[in-house]
């Protein structure tokens, strides 16, 4: 059984941490920042760092990497469309690596950047900058055809499939779902609970997908009120959840 536990790194980044109990081998997601990192591997001294999955090139991702490698070893896995520090493993969409002993699953997701992929094993989707809760990354490089595409492959997903993407953005993210759909009693009971979560310095991740479709309305384009609340915003008919997708990701670009 593989554990799965945060290492704050910067002002609100994750560095998801996989641990095998049986072999005392761990992996880390995204490491932007050596240092949280090695200061667990110091705390814990039996553990080995053996596997690095990184999910697209920014450096909040990608700037513990090297120095990460340089003192574990540590095999890295990342895209192969991106320049990735001392990757040692080019992912492809429809790839299947081991890690830990759990089979992971590599979807390409573009959209936030061209390259960007995610990683799923059954009730465990590490997304990176895709997904997050209650919301989705900015479109820095993709189109906003490529991300509603990439969300809708995530959200195909088993509803049960916990979500761990990697910024504590919820709460802000949870403004922006309330603005779109002001009556939807799940987007407002899940406010109530995240403010109590924050109030006790405590995270809010990981999601899932269920909670995603029923409180996201980048998940939820093909509702009327959500169809509804993009028109009035941009003032035409989007006749397309693409369509709808745009009009909401320029708007809370700017929320």
């Amino acid at each position: 059984m593989i554990q799965i536990t945060a290492l704050p790194a910067f002002t609100d980044n994750y560095i998801w941490l996989l641990q095998d109990e049986q072999t005392q081998r761990c992996a880390v997601v995204d490491p932007g920042d050596a240092a949280p990192v090695l200061a667990w591997l110091k705390q814990h001294p039996d553990w080995t760092l053996s596997d690095i999955l990184i999910t697209h090139h920014h450096h909040d991702h990608v700037g513990g990497v090297e120095q990460l490698k340089a003192v574990t070893g540590a095999r890295v896995y990342g895209p192969a469309n991106e320049k990735i520090p001392a990757r040692d493993v080019d992912l492809q969409d429809n790839d299947r690596i081991t890690v830990l002993g759990w089979d992971f699953d590599v979807y390409a997701v573009p959209g936030h950047t061209l390259g960007h992929i995610a990683y799923y094993h059954q009730g465990v989707l590490l997304c990176g900058d895709t997904l997050f809760a209650a919301g989705c990354g900015r479109l820095f490089e993709g189109t906003p055809q490529e991300m509603h595409a990439s969300l809708e492959r995530l959200a195909a997903l088993p509803a049960d499939t916990l979500v761990y993407c990697t910024h504590e953005y919820t709460q802000s993210n949870l403004r922006f779902a309330q603005a779109v759909e002001p009556h939807n009693a799940d987007i407002a009971e899940r406010v109530a609970h995240v403010a109590q979560l924050r109030a006790r310095g405590e995270m809010t991740l990981p999601s899932n997908l269920a909670l995603e479709k029923r409180t996201n309305p980048f998940l939820r384009t093909s509702e009327t009120s959500v169809k509804q609340k993009a028109d009035e915003r941009n003032g035409r008919d989007n006749r397309s959840g693409a369509e709808v997708f745009a009009t909401l990701r320029v708007w809370k670009d700017t929320f």
